[in-house]
């Protein structure tokens, strides 16, 4: 048995989500606070019977706070089991409790959390006039959370996040109409308290590793304390006899110690002496507190781990922080192992973000090696390096669109061949598409290396500070990675950067042409031809598509980079590409021709001569803040970062003022009028079409302007 759906309806941070889950291992992955733990939270508010307790204790706070007004709305989580066993036990209690019968026995099973107003209050709205709004205003007032239950039911038949089911189950608050029926049929019926599926299964929860040492030092959480805890029951009387002997004498003898006995007399003399016979204790003893019982003497066990130095062994507060964690997960993970033992029907294994200074290579080895039969592990994590051993087919991935967090899978709608194609890609270094906000598709090195060079330059801020993943996808099969952005997928901006590759020298053929030239004729037409087939295939792929856009630069990166207007920075680097005096002389006189046919086809030859990686690698060396950043790759920037905050505009023209002063050597006081204009434009007292005016007249020459004016 596992658990295939998880949905979540107006529960902390989510409105409406369906999480999916397959056999074996799964992962979720997200941005920090798109509601991970409130994902596992949730889960074990149904499965975790050390928290189920908590279940009963939801509180205002637990309602999801785009609702705005939570009073007589619900909180619904709902578990999905599929390939419940066909044990007679099992089927029992799915029969009674949560099961969803096909022919006569129960293969799948929904387990449903509820809280929701008290029957008393659900009569109230029922008896609401329809478009009433005040009267529904004034009676939700009245509404505290003393007035909510909690009912776990099954069976139940509903798809909770569809919001027209939920309008006829809870209510349509702003048509004020509410159901009559106080229990609708299609919520399932309640589940008796005397069936309770977190006692029929294991279930083990390992939290994010924060601050191991304490867990270490807290009884109630050590996990060495609780595995320890675990055998001690184990323990025949007769074979713990002897111990419970000597811990016996070792007590006796410590007590008949000279030293002890006489302090013992001295305290008792002293009280007397002070208090007098009748006041004093009628006995004092000085005697040791070591236990003789199993559990309380395992509780003076402590693990002393050897990490680097051979033949030294000390305590967890002496290991690194990786060291630490390892070993805590390695508890939690034994402590596993002793509950799956104990044959229960359905093993379930949640672990909360584990790779928390954990090295790299553990990361890897450590998750690709852990899957245990028969159980459904479940892992959150930040790390590229275990999501490359996911199976993208068993990875949800959550995002946040403004308060709201939603939940995608990747594989969602795609056919073997497709997520094959996207399994081979995730690697360690391009898995992190699946970690980012927004992700921008290059086809080579040039482009990985120089884009972010000039953004950071241009801007003042990082492709990550604006939260965009660039991703290099080193051929110009965009089609394979791109196809996750889509509907039914992620739901996130990807813009593709790629080349048209357009000739430009002449293809007519010459007479005159020596074989060089014939063939260079040839290379061109065929690079050509092949940029147009990819510009109308990615234009048709990406068609009808929101997430997806695609920016063509007019011949290759290189090219368009000096057509543009940045000849001089790749002039400044001719001297490291080549050596001859000659040489640098006449690639300098082609590059400033202005001629397409001269330039480009020279900083391709230097490309090539160096490398295209090495060859961005020193013209990025060259790129200032006055470099001109091509339009296809802005468009690109914008179009993946979608609509620009306030604070960011105000952040980029600050970073352009800062440059007039470092860069154009413009004096302090020159800038202070529009340091005060863009004071205004931060306190909203002016627009942005006024600060991007007041920017044009006072630095007309700055490169931002051209920026500004397409936003």
């Amino acid at each position: 048995m596992h658990i295939s759906r998880l949905q979540l309806i107006n529960y902390r941070n989510f409105s409406r989500a369906t999480v999916k889950f397959e056999k074996g291992v799964n992962t979720i992955i997200g941005e920090n606070g798109s509601g991970k733990t409130n994902l596992f939270r949730a889960m074990r508010l149904l499965l975790d019977e050390n928290l189920l307790r908590m279940a009963y204790r939801l509180d205002d706070r637990d309602f999801h706070r785009g609702l705005g007004e939570w009073r007589g709305h619900w909180i619904i989580i709902s578990l999905e089991f599929t390939d419940v066993s066909q044990d007679e036990t099992i089927q029992s209690l799915f029969l009674h409790g949560v099961g969803n019968i096909s022919g006569t026995l129960v293969d799948r099973a929904n387990y449903n959390l509820v809280f929701r107003p008290k029957a008393s209050i659900r009569q109230k709205l029922a008896e609401l006039t329809p478009g009433d709004t005040a009267a529904l205003a004034a009676l939700r007032q009245e509404i505290d959370i003393t007035d909510y239950e909690t009912v776990f039911t099954g069976k139940s038949s509903a798809d909770f996040t569809d919001p027209t089911v939920y309008r006829t189950l809870v209510g349509d608050f702003e048509a004020v109409t509410f159901p009559s029926e106080l229990t609708p049929p299609e919520i399932g019926g309640i589940v008796p308290g005397i069936f309770s599926i977190s006692r029929e299964i294991g279930f083990t929860f390992i939290q994010a590793l924060r601050d191991v040492v304490s867990e270490f030092q807290n009884n109630r959480t050590n996990p060495l304390l609780t595995l320890l805890k675990g055998k001690s029951g184990e323990i025949d009387d007769a074979a713990f006899a002897p111990i419970t002997d000597l811990v016996l004498n070792l007590n006796d003898a410590i007590e008949g110690l000279d030293d002890v006995r006489t302090i013992r007399t001295d305290i008792r003399d002293t009280i007397t002496d002070a208090a007098g016979e009748t006041y004093s204790p009628k006995s004092l003893s000085i005697r040791s507190d070591l236990s003789s019982e199993p559990d309380r003497l395992f509780q003076s066990l402590k693990l002393f781990v050897g990490e680097a130095e051979a033949g030294y062994e000390g305590g967890i507060h002496e290991l690194s922080l990786g060291g630490a964690n390892l070993i805590y997960l390695t508890l939690k993970l034994l402590e596993f192992k002793y509950q799956k033992v104990k044959e229960t029907f359905a093993n379930f294994l949640i672990v909360e973000e584990p790779e928390a200074h954990i090295h790299t290579h553990i990361q890897k080895t450590l998750f690709d090696r852990l899957n245990y039969d028969d159980t459904q592990i479940i892992y959150s994590t930040h790390s590229t390096h275990i999501s490359e051993a996911s199976n993208v087919e068993n990875i949800n991935i959550l995002g946040r669109n403004g308060t709201v967090c939603e939940v995608y899978q990747p594989s969602a709608g795609l056919d073997s061949t497709e997520i094959g194609n996207i399994q081979r890609y995730l690697d360690a270094v391009r898995s992190n598409l699946l970690f980012a906000k927004s992700i921008l598709l290059v086809e080579g090195d040039a482009e990985e290396i120089l884009i972010p060079i000039m953004i950071k330059q241009v801007l003042g801020l990082s492709l990550d500070e604006l939260g965009i993943s660039l991703i290099n996808i080193r051929s110009t099969g965009f089609e394979n990675v791109a196809v996750l952005f889509h509907d039914q997928r992620i739901q996130k901006n990807c813009a593709i950067i790629t080349d048209l590759d357009k000739a430009f020298i002449n293809l007519m053929p010459d007479p005159l042409d020596g074989e060089d030239e014939k063939k260079a004729k040839k290379r061109a037409l065929g690079s050509q031809t092949s940029g147009q087939k990819r510009a109308i295939s990615l234009t048709s792929f990406s068609d009808g598509n929101k997430w997806l856009s695609t920016h063509f630069s007019d011949h290759t990166f290189e090219v368009d980079f000096i057509s543009t207007g940045n000849s001089a920075a790749v002039v400044s680097v001719v001297g490291e590409v080549y050596t001859d005096t000659a040489t640098i002389a006449l690639a300098k006189a082609d590059l400033e021709s202005g001629d397409v046919a001269k330039f480009g086809k020279r900083v391709l030859t230097m490309a090539r001569h160096v490398g295209k990686g090495w060859f961005a690698i020193i013209v990025g060396k060259a790129i200032k803040p006055d470099v001109h950043i091509p339009g296809y790759i802005l468009n690109a920037i914008f179009k993946a970062h979608g609509s620009v905050s306030d604070e960011i505009l105000a952040t980029i023209i600050d970073y352009r003022l800062k440059v007039q002063i470092q860069a154009n050597g413009v004096l302090p006081a020159q800038v202070d009028p529009m340091r005060a204009q863009l004071a205004r434009f931060r306190t909203g007292d002016i627009d942005f079409s006024d600060v991007r005016n007041e920017m044009l007249k006072a630095f007309p020459h700055d490169r931002i302007n051209n920026i500004l004016a397409t936003l």
